[in-house]
């Protein structure tokens, strides 16, 4: 099994930009374009800037905290 930890950008809103973490990322992308998510339903439709996929999941579960952070995002808007 795989973890992924994944950006998504609006397209109709290209400055904002929404960090998670799944174990299907085919399924979680559609309930964010479907607005099955609350906090992503405002900003649709969105597409995928960046997935990243882990064997381990706490180290999904950290990369995804660490780009949450302030230091992650600015990591993030530098490398991605």
């Amino acid at each position: 099994m795989y973890y992924y930890v994944y950006i998504l950008q609006s397209k109709n809103y290209p400055d904002k930009f929404y960090i998670g973490y799944t174990t299907n990322i085919k399924k979680r992308i559609v309930e964010h374009n479907e607005g099955s998510v609350t906090y992503t339903s405002k900003y649709k439709p969105w597409k995928i800037n960046l997935v990243i996929a882990f064997v381990d999941k706490q180290k999904a579960l950290s990369f995804e905290k660490y780009l949450k952070s302030h230091s992650g995002r600015a990591f993030s808007k530098k490398h991605f």
